[in-house]
Formats: structure tokens, C-alpha cells, sequence
């Protein structure tokens, strides 16, 4: 049996500078994203595509989300497997194609924990739950790119 969930948040348009759309580059790429009960997030397109570098775009975001989801169950499969994760650090890469359209996807995203164990940790162990968290997170299982993992582990 499966369980439906519904999400929601609001996204608002923050870069009308007066005239709307009248013209191309006469508005701003900005939005704020709302969800009830939390702060707003102030964000703006792909510096690439003139947004604002200084404000999260929406690959930002999934390549954020695709990162906390496999930690989130990284650490939960971890204590599950009796293994003591003293901190976990990600910095992971995403790359992406434009097509001459403008059209453009995630290609592939690389996960690069850092994840500190205790010594003495069954660091095989620790390493093979990177493969059953594919499984389970729900935004790895709604991409449509590869995600491949390379952890790197301090025993402390």
C-alpha cells in the first residue's frame, strides 16, 4: 500500500521594475519562494542566464535537495546499521547542458561527503549505504539524471 503526499509552496515574482515585460531585459529573473510556516526564499535565474549570483537559482536548489535527501537517509541507514556518524558534509557537483535553444538539463551529479566515523568503523560497511539510498530518497528516485557518490571518511 502507498501513501500520497502533497507538497506546497508559493512562488512570487519580485523583478517587475515598472513596465512588467514590456521588453526583454526591462524586468528582473527574481522570486521568492513561501511555504506556510517557514522564511521566504529570495532567489534569481542562472547567473549564466543573467540572474543574480548573490541569490539561489533553480538548479541550486535541486542539486541542494538531491544532496540533503541522500543525507537525511545516509544518517538514518547509518544508526539503523549501528554506525556513529560524528558529522557529514556534502559539496557536490551537478553538470548541465545548454543547447543552442536555450533549453537546458542536468547531465549528471557527483555527491562528495565527507562523512567522520568513529575509528574502528566498518568503513565497507559505511560505503555500500550510498547504493540502497537510491532507492529510497524521494528526490534521487524523481531525477532523471545519474547521481554517482564519492565519499570521502575521517575516523576520529
Amino acid at each position: 500500500m502507498t501513501a500520497e503526499h502533497s507538497y506546497t509552496s508559493q512562488i512570487t515574482w519580485t523583478g517587475n521594475r515598472g513596465e512588467g515585460t514590456k521588453t526583454y531585459r526591462g524586468y528582473d529573473r527574481t522570486w521568492e519562494i513561501r511555504t506556510p510556516g517557514k522564511p521566504p526564499v529570495a532567489c534569481s535565474n542562472d547567473p549564466l542566464l543573467g540572474g543574480d549570483p548573490a541569490l539561489h537559482n533553480p538548479e541550486d536548489l535541486l542539486l541542494a535537495a538531491l544532496s540533503s535527501c541522500h543525507m537525511l537517509w545516509y544518517l538514518h541507514l547509518a544508526s539503523t546499521a549501528g554506525i556513529a556518524v560524528q558529522s557529514y558534509e556534502d559539496r557536490p557537483v551537478g553538470i548541465g547542458e545548454t543547447e543552442q535553444s536555450g533549453a537546458g538539463r542536468f547531465l549528471n551529479a557527483v555527491l562528495k561527503p565527507t562523512i567522520t566515523v568513529p575509528a574502528g568503523t566498518d568503513l565497507a560497511r559505511a560505503d555500500a549505504i550510498h547504493q540502497e539510498i537510491h532507492k529510497v530518497c524521494f528526490i534521487a528516485r524523481s531525477v532523471n539524471f545519474p547521481v554517482r557518490f564519492e565519499a570521502t571518511y575521517v575516523e576520529q
